[in-house]
């Protein structure tokens, strides 16, 4: 699949199912490294979401296979492949506000969202501050540190977005 072509499909099936499904997956920091605990963890997912770092088309060709992917550039997603990616991505799925953007230090003041998603610092985290939602799924690609290797559930259309994350458990 050519780079193009991946960043073109990935958005057209992402945005034609922006409206279906609850459960949302929710990865990032692949680093080219798409485990198989990880697809697992998403199959039945009705959406996902990759918040960058994803490394190699390849990861996305086998998230999308799974459900409609949505996916921005991580720092490092330099190679031409990723040239089609975006830095963030403002989505509205089931009537909640997303947010998703690498590195949440570089979040601009004024985004308007219910839910933020980033990755970058490869550490999962779930927490609310003035009733936004942030969720970071840790890093699912290679260990780092003593850092967990992770991804998250994000539940949207039926009251409060809530997220979980969930630690993989490698073989």
């Amino acid at each position: 699949m050519t780079e193009q072509v991946v960043a073109i499909f990935v958005s057209q099936r992402a945005r034609d199912a922006v409206n279906t499904g609850k459960r949302i997956g929710v990865i990032s920091d692949t680093h080219g490294l798409l485990r198989p605990e990880a697809l697992a963890a998403l199959s039945g997912c009705a959406q996902i979401i990759h918040a960058g770092d994803v490394g190699k088309p390849q990861v996305l060709e086998a998230l999308q296979a799974l459900a409609p992917l949505h996916v921005i550039a991580g720092n490092v997603d330099n190679q031409p492949w990723a040239a089609g990616l975006p830095q963030t991505l403002d989505l509205q799925i089931a009537g909640v506000r997303l947010h998703v953007l690498h590195d949440l230090k570089t979040l601009a003041p004024q985004v308007q969202a219910d839910v933020i998603v980033s990755g970058h610092s490869h550490k999962p985290a779930i927490h609310t501050r003035e009733g936004v939602l942030y969720l970071n799924p840790g890093s699912a690609g290679p260990r780092r540190f003593s850092l967990p290797v992770s991804v998250a559930q994000l539940w949207l259309g039926d009251g409060a977005p809530r997220a979980q994350l969930q630690v993989l458990a490698l073989r």
